[in-house]
């Protein structure tokens, strides 16, 4: 359940962890799991997203202004991405945020047609520190109750 909740866009490992955690997994599973589980459709989002959003906008006016609202997120964040490149897309996917995280870093870097090679390392240490930061938090959450 970790992995799933890991891999769905907006909770990703930000509620996977906390999640985990308070059903009693132990936090290093928890980490681990959701590490693994944030980082399986970043690759697909990146290689494929451009024909998957070509798609949605044939099929009917209301998935083309969901396309067009993911694009513009997209392009509120590129700017950052492109003037700090690896950095920019590290930070982008490591502050738990909502509205950052790997789905949107592997977007971004998808609309901004960065290799695979290139994105990959950003977006997993992105995720990793994110897990780290949220992991912090939670330890604490559940040591202060």
């Amino acid at each position: 359940m970790t992995m799933i909740v890991a891999m769905t866009p907006v909770l990703e490992l930000r509620g996977a962890i906390p999640i985990a955690t308070a059903n009693g997994l132990n936090l290093w599973v928890a980490i681990g799991i959701s590490i693994i589980g944030n980082m399986i459709p970043v690759p697909f989002i990146i290689i494929f997203i451009r024909k998957i959003f070509e798609w949605m906008r044939k099929k009917s006016d209301g998935l083309n202004r969901l396309v067009t609202r993911f694009e513009q997120k997209a392009e509120k964040h590129k700017k950052t991405v492109l003037k700090y490149e690896f950095w920019g897309l590290f930070i982008l996917v490591a502050i738990p945020l909502p509205g950052t995280g790997a789905w949107t870093g592997a977007l971004v870097a998808a609309m901004m047609d960065m290799r695979l090679k290139s994105a990959l390392p950003a977006i997993f240490l992105g995720v990793t520190a994110a897990g780290a930061i949220i992991a912090f938090l939670t330890y604490g959450v559940t040591v202060m109750a």
